[in-house]
Formats: C-alpha cells, sequence, structure tokens
C-alpha cells in the first residue's frame, strides 16, 4: 500500500512496534538497515492473482531475510505496507509502517494474518483514496471498514493481534486482501479500474525513476 503525501510518518514517542507502545524508533526501521531492495510485482503477474501458502517454519534465517528485505523495499517505494507475493514470494506475510489517524505511527509484520471486521450492520465504511506499490502511479477511492483486527504471528511463531484505526485499519485490510490474491482493483467498479491502469500506464516510469533515486539515497 502507497502512501499518500500528506501522511508522512510522524517519528517520535507516539509509536507501536508490534502493536506495543516504544518510547523512540527511528525513521528507518532497523530491519530495513539490514536488508536488500527487491523487484515489487506489477498488477498483472500471476503470483498477485492467487492465494499465498501459509507459513510453516518460523525462526529461520531465511524468513528474517525476507522480512528485512521486504521492509527495505517497502521504504524504497514510500510504501505504508508491503505483502510478500509484491516480492515475488507466495508466504502469507506483510510488513508495514504506517501512520493512524491520530498520528500514531504502527511498524511491524504479521504471519498467516486472519482479519476480524466488525460486523455490517456496526461497521462503518469510510471512501479514502488509496494506492498499491503494485499499481505504480494510481489511486482510486476504495470503501474499507474504518476499524480492523489482524491475528497472526511473528517470524518466531509467537502470537499477535494488531489492532487499526483508520488509516492503519485500511493498511491491514489492503495487505490481507494481498495474501488472497486480491489487489484493490478487484474492488473498483469496471470504470474505476480502467481509470486506475490509465494512470499507472501515464505514470508507471516516473514511479520507477523516483524509487531508483531513493534506493542510492539510501546506498542501495
Amino acid at each position: 500500500m502507497s502512501v499518500r503525501h500528506e501522511r508522512s510518518r510522524p517519528v517520535g514517542r507516539r509509536v507501536r512496534v508490534q502493536g506495543r507502545p516504544v518510547d523512540t524508533y527511528p525513521a528507518l526501521p532497523t530491519e530495513a538497515e539490514r536488508g536488500s531492495v527487491r523487484r515489487v510485482t506489477v498488477v498483472g503477474e500471476e503470483v498477485l492473482s492467487r492465494p499465498c501458502r501459509e507459513v510453516t517454519e518460523f525462526g529461520t534465517p531465511e524468513l528474517s531475510a525476507l522480512i528485512d528485505d521486504m521492509f527495505l523495499t517497502m521504504q524504497v517505494a514510500d510504501g505504508a505496507g508491503l505483502a510478500a507475493n509484491q516480492v515475488g514470494v507466495d508466504l502469507r506475510l506483510f510488513v508495514y509502517d504506517c501512520p493512524d489517524d491520530q498520528g500514531i505511527r504502527h511498524v511491524g509484520h504479521l504471519i498467516n494474518p486472519v482479519l476480524d471486521l466488525p460486523e455490517p450492520g456496526s461497521r462503518r465504511l469510510v471512501d479514502d483514496v488509496e494506492g498499491c506499490l503494485s499499481v505504480p502511479g494510481a489511486a482510486m477511492a476504495v470503501p474499507r471498514t474504518d476499524h480492523a483486527v489482524a491475528r497472526g504471528f511473528d517470524k518466531d511463531g509467537n502470537p499477535l493481534v494488531i489492532e487499526g484505526q483508520g488509516y492503519f485499519a485500511r493498511c491491514l485490510q489492503h495487505e490481507t486482501d494481498h495474501l488472497m490474491g486480491h489487489t484493490y482493483l478487484d474492488r473498483l467498479a469496471k470504470r474505476d479500474r480502467k481509470e486506475a491502469l490509465r494512470q499507472m500506464a501515464d505514470r508507471r516510469e516516473d514511479v520507477f525513476a523516483q524509487r531508483a533515486v531513493k534506493a542510492a539515497g539510501l546506498g542501495h
């Protein structure tokens, strides 16, 4: 999921890492400092359109390296979240570095997530502009509930419960959709989907150039 420009990441004491408040946290997550940049897949590639596999082995160097790489790739692409199939790996895993509507920065990863949403009669849907790193350059209004709870595990197999409000709730829903083989384009009317693809065709090369500049600035 891409970050809207007016939603810059707050850096300060209002940070929650893996769902827990911390006093301070660096602008560049420690995982990203260890990672390598991977190519971001683009809508139309088969890996984005099929459900991802459950992670069954925890605590491995390979899993840690994947998470580190995803964090750096997300930073380079100016993302608020990134699912594993967006770097070509069909595992149920996503990372996030996303503000909520109260200015709290949420940072972490979640493996094998299960999303809990409010019951239809009690949920509040909000239309807000949404982008996707795999639909580079496009942004469209997508209805999402303004509250979500995601349950899953960290890389060592410890259970996690991550709660999101507002924009962070949108991020949790967006990334979980990816792991089910869906992009936000699947939630759009046919006319809006065509418009999003037109935007991508017009802007994708500029987006790729911006990512290359940012990668170089981070020494990658």
